[in-house]
Parts: C-alpha cells; structure tokens; sequence
C-alpha cells in the first residue's frame, strides 16, 4: 500500500497520537456500555510472502483463502474494486472461509473501481445494482461493504456525494473514506459531511497513515467503526505497536459508550510483516475490550 507512505526517516517526526473525538462522535456514542464484535483482517489473502511464515510450506495459490481464514475472522476484499466478483466466485469464497475459519468470518468487499473512481458515482445505479447482488451472495458472511473515494473527488461534489449516499440501501453497513483534503480543511464542510454520514446511517473509515494525519478524524457516525491502519514496517515496528496501544484504549473507551462493532483492517507498505503486527492487534484488543480472539499461529519453522 502506498498510499500516504513517507520516507523511513519521517516517520520518528510524525505526531501519532491519535485526536479528541469528533464532533459526530460525542452525539452517536451515547449509548450503554456493552461488548462490541470485533473483526480483524487484511486487505488480500494471496499474500504469496505467507507461505512458511502463517501459511504451510508449499501451499498452492488455490488454497490461500483456505489458510487465511484459520488466523483472521476477517477480509478487507480488494479483489471486488477491480471487478465486480461473479456469482461463483463469491460462493466459492463463501465456502472456503466457512469450512475453515474456527469461528465466524467476515467479507468486506470494497465497491469496484468502475463506480467510484470511473463513474464517480454518477449514473452508477445499474453497476452499484450489479455489486450489491454480487455481494448478497455472501449471505451471513457479508460484513461491512466499503467505498472509497478518489483523492480528486473534492467538497464541490459534495451534491453528488448526498444523493448516492440517499439511493444506497441502509444494508448492509456501507463505510466511505474520503481522501481530498478539503474534507477535512474546512470546519463547515467536514460536519455537513459527516453529518450527512449519519443521517443516512453510513459509516466513515478512519485511515491510519503516516503521511495524511487528517484521516484520523475519529468521526464515529453511526455505532460501528471501520478502520484502515498501516503500519511503516520492521524498522518501525516500536511504534507501530505503541499506535497498536493507543487504539486499544480508545476502542475500550468507545466499546463503554456503546460502540456496537469494530472492523479493523491491516495493511504494511511490505506486507511481509502484516501477520506481526496482527498478532500484536489481537493480543491488545483481547486485553483491552475483553475479547478471546484466537491468535495468530505462526509456522514452527519461523523460529527453529
């Protein structure tokens, strides 16, 4: 993932406390203290770096999905952004977490390219129809689905914005990143967005990285929470982990406030050190929120 990378030798001057609550926050969680579902995933399963490190030696591409679903309950589905997944595919997927992961699993299909990025939400209704099938085949494993938008989709489509965000279905949960910085620029945009946000009961993706801080809106819009963290990789992986904390704490505090579900979505520039990282998220989440998320069990080899 590239996207807000900086140069390794930034990184120890970047602020990653995490902000105050948003504005939107403080009026959603409101609620009674109770015990958020927690997902924790990646954005991909062919992760080919995998093999003897999570995956056992010589695992053949096909089976991928298989061994990913043994150590996460959830995918952060990039596959669907290139192309709107068949109907076969989506079974195929389906079956393949619910045979092996231990417990539940959930998909997370991102919205394909052709509606955001291509259309950029305008006249996409019959392609949006299209995705929205595709993925209800998911049936019971359909998490969160989530739409990101261009760095050039700015404030002054803000209209269009609105009246997708109206023509869309309430479910399943739809999450949306913005990324133009005038989002989150100006005070009198960002709580119209925001706002609309919660008006329409989507969520907004909170994006951890290095190099866009202003991601980090910490605006809970609706009683779930969808969040993108990249990590800087082994050289960093000090302060990756203390950023790991801080999060754990912060998720503990709006779990209190009634905070319903978390899905929390990994990613490294190098991908190679995604599963350390992982391992260290779900160890602080299960002290912090209470939980009994299986760790990740790494391949004896590693450490021979």
């Amino acid at each position: 993932m590239e996207f807000g990378k900086v140069n390794s030798d930034q990184v120890k001057e970047i602020d990653f406390t995490l902000p105050e609550d948003g504005q939107q926050t403080l009026k959603v969680l409101n609620g009674q203290p109770g015990k958020a579902e927690v997902f924790i995933g990646c954005a991909k399963w062919g992760r080919k770096e995998w093999v003897g490190l999570i995956y056992p030696p010589k695992t053949k591409e096909a089976d991928f999905l298989d061994q990913y679903a043994k150590h996460f309950n959830a995918i952060e589905l990039n596959a669907a952004y290139y192309q709107i997944p068949s109907l076969d595919s989506v079974r195929k997927w389906r079956k393949k977490a619910s045979d092996n992961a231990p417990g539940d699993f959930l998909f997370c299909p991102k919205f394909p390219k052709i509606i955001s990025h291509d259309q950029r939400l305008i006249g996409s209704e019959q392609s949006t129809a299209e995705y929205l099938k595709a993925v209800a085949e998911f049936g019971d494993t359909l998490g969160a689905c989530f739409l990101q938008l261009s760095e050039s989709f700015s404030v002054k489509n803000l209209s269009v914005l609105s009246d997708y965000l109206k023509f869309l279905p309430t479910e399943p949960r739809i999450f949306v990143e913005l990324r133009h910085e005038q989002w989150f620029a100006d005070p009198v945009i960002r709580k119209q967005a925001f706002e609309l946000f919660t008006a329409t009961k989507k969520g907004a993706v909170i994006t951890d990285v290095s190099g866009r801080r202003d991601l980090v809106h910490m605006e809970v819009t609706v009683p779930e929470v969808f969040i993108r963290f990249i990590g800087n990789g082994s050289m960093h992986k000090k302060n990756d982990f203390a950023r790991i904390d801080e999060w754990g704490a912060r998720l503990k505090l709006w779990q209190e406030k009634g905070l319903q579900k978390i899905y929390f979505f990994l990613h490294q520039h190098d991908e190679l050190d995604t599963p350390l990282l992982a391992a260290h998220t779900i160890k602080v989440f299960n002290e912090q929120l209470g939980l009994n998320i299986p760790g990740i069990s790494f391949q004896p080899t590693l450490f021979d």
